[in-house]
């Protein structure tokens, strides 16, 4: 008896299955190992990683209260006992941890006369590739001061550069940066160029004002005439802000009269 459309339709279906299912269970009985190791595997390292990021988190936990710990030493009058603690956090303490230790102990160092000792130090926080840049240039920066009266000012110059000429980003320690170097280019006679440096350094708005006006007094000292009128600029800045300006109480007084 002949099938009829639907019935053939049906029963390549079923064969189409059959085919299906015989190739899974092939597939399964070659692989079948491979594949559950595969997905063991994953959900292991999804879990090491799960049980790292804890322990991070953990170790992080441990370095701020050690880090408290020695600066509640020192404040105790515990150098001693403060170092013992800030030299654990350098060894096994991570990133900015560790670099507050360096820091710390620097401080001490310097604290004793030790400015060899502290230099040193810093040099090991600027070598550190895995701290941020930032941290890595205020390490440098300092280091170059404890070894100021040591170096050769083309050393001191040097070492500024990278600070001194970055533009985008600014460095944050630009001023100190300049400073130090402009310093270096006085002593060599490169007069020209501290200037030009102490006016940059003068051209700084956040700075501290007695760093301000150390500047403008060395830059004009030098021929650079770093001299603003802050008023001015002020209002300008008001003005460009949609700031209406201050009024003239002074000629507001004489009008009166």
């Amino acid at each position: 008896m002949a099938l009829s459309p639907t019935n053939n339709a049906a029963l390549l279906q079923e064969v189409d299955e059959a085919v299906r299912k015989d190739q899974l269970d092939s597939i399964w009985q070659r692989f079948g190992r491979w594949i559950i190791a595969g997905v063991i595997a994953a959900l292991l390292a999804f879990g090491g990683y799960l049980y790292w990021g804890h322990l991070q988190d953990s170790k992080r936990g441990e370095n701020a209260e050690a880090l408290i710990a020695a600066l509640d030493k020192l404040k105790s009058g515990e150098p001693t006992a403060a170092t013992k603690e800030l030299t654990a956090i350098e060894a096994d303490g991570n990133g900015a941890y560790r670099a507050a230790s360096l820091f710390q102990q620097a401080n001490l160092k310097a604290d004793r006369g030790d400015l060899k000792g502290a230099a040193a130090l810093m040099a090991k926080a600027a070598a550190d590739t895995e701290l941020d840049q930032s941290l890595r240039d205020l390490a440098l920066l300092r280091q170059t001061a404890f070894e100021y009266d040591t170096l050769k000012p083309e050393t001191v110059i040097a070492r500024m550069k990278p600070m001194v000429d970055a533009k985008d980003p600014v460095s944050a320690w630009f001023p100190s940066a300049a400073e130090l170097s402009a310093i270096a280019h006085y002593q060599l006679g490169q007069y020209k160029e501290a200037g030009v440096l102490y006016g940059r350094i003068a051209d700084v708005p956040t700075i501290p004002k007695s760093l301000q006006s150390r500047a403008v007094q060395m830059a004009g000292m030098l021929g650079v005439d770093a001299v603003k009128d802050r008023a001015a600029e002020s209002a300008e800045k008001d003005e460009q802000a949609g700031v209406a300006p201050k009024a003239n109480t002074a000629g507001q007084a004489e009008e009166k009269k």
